[in-house]
């Protein structure tokens, strides 16, 4: 019998492609490990250690993705830089790093002032807000590379943490606890499936209310990206032992989790622990989209997870609280295999 194509691979975008690509270049990159790196690919962030020093360099790199489609439908262009800081930010903050800089890369067929001065405000709002200085970066004009009108903004962040404070997950063990902070939206990826469910197959308009809300399609789409950079640093700077964490971008929460997890654990995940926003219940219901693979390619309303001992959960919370989140505990680690389990 043929395998069902995915919606989302069907809107473009194979994650079981895409995974099994990085399998390859793992196996490439090996060759270029010089004596300070720390760890391989497939971590949140790359660790680098510089000679003699205690402090980790921690660096990573991506892109906004095909949201930047939907910031050019809208006219607004000023939320993709944030988007893609805060993305960043986040990322490294999973092994406990706090940023120092940040490059950016944008590449377009025909430089547009109006679009580049909006896109760096955005840049350096993000950065001045998470402490990060913006120390360069290329804007590359490409004819003929780029369709006119379009263009890619990538990004790429390097920071710092103690060798004695890198978080890897290493000492999740079982009985621990997950902790879940609302995200603001669809974050950075997920687009390709969107835009076609949302504006392809509904026929909406980037201005029009997205059923069900009173907010439009544009600005339920171009939510910035949260950065969790100041709650999660409340958490360290009460002294609690965060055991992993995890930001859920592309992949969702059953390929972004199993990155921290050691070999012997498995996560269970209550999905009715947190309220689903109406942006992704109405791409899952318009789109056909089954439930294991809207928590795949999405984030849900999750936006990032803490793991830590039960015994941590209450001044844990206190401390998301006490910075402005809403967290709330939205699982456990068991016995098994380094998979994760959502129960609907």
């Amino acid at each position: 019998m043929e395998a069902k194509q995915s919606a989302y691979a069907a809107a473009g975008v194979d994650i079981d492609k895409k995974m099994g690509g990085i399998e390859t270049i793992k196996q490439m990159v090996k060759k270029t490990v010089t004596p300070g790196v720390i760890g391989g690919i497939g971590s949140f962030g790359g660790l680098f250690q510089s000679p003699g020093a205690d402090t980790i360099l921690v660096a990573s790199t991506d892109g906004v993705g095909t949201k930047l489609k939907v910031a050019a439908m809208a006219g607004r262009h000023d939320t993709v830089g944030q988007d893609i800081v805060n993305h960043c930010v986040n990322d490294i903050l999973v092994q406990g790093a706090t940023p120092l800089f940040f490059l950016d890369y944008i590449g377009a067929s025909v430089f547009d002032g109006d679009i580049f001065n909006q896109v760096v405000s955005g840049l350096c709002k993000a950065c001045a807000e998470n402490g990060c200085a913006l120390l360069g970066g290329e804007t590359a004009e490409m004819p003929g590379l780029y369709p006119v009108g379009e263009y890619d903004l990538v990004g790429t962040i390097v920071g710092q943490v103690k060798k004695s404070q890198i978080i890897t997950g290493e000492r999740i063990e079982v009985g621990d606890v997950l902790i879940g902070l609302p995200s603001g939206g669809l974050q950075t990826n997920g687009f390709s499936l969107a835009r076609k469910v949302i504006f392809e197959q509904e026929g909406l308009k980037p201005e029009d209310l997205l059923p069900g809300t009173d907010t439009t399609c544009a600005d339920a789409l171009l939510a910035v990206h949260k950065s969790f950079l100041k709650p999660v640093s409340n958490v360290m700077a009460a002294g609690i032992d965060i055991h992993g964490m995890a930001h859920i971008t592309g992949g969702g929460f059953y390929d972004n989790i199993p990155r921290v997890l050691p070999k012997h654990v498995d996560v269970t995940i209550d999905a009715a622990s947190w309220e689903v926003p109406q942006v992704f219940r109405f791409i899952g219901e318009k789109g056909g989209v089954d439930r294991e693979e809207m928590y795949r390619v999405f984030n849900m309303g999750i936006g990032f997870i803490l793991i830590v001992s039960s015994a941590a959960v209450g001044p844990t919370l206190q401390a998301l609280e006490a910075a402005g989140e809403k967290p709330v505990v939205i699982g456990g680690v068991n016995p098994g295999h380094k998979k994760v389990h959502v129960v609907f």
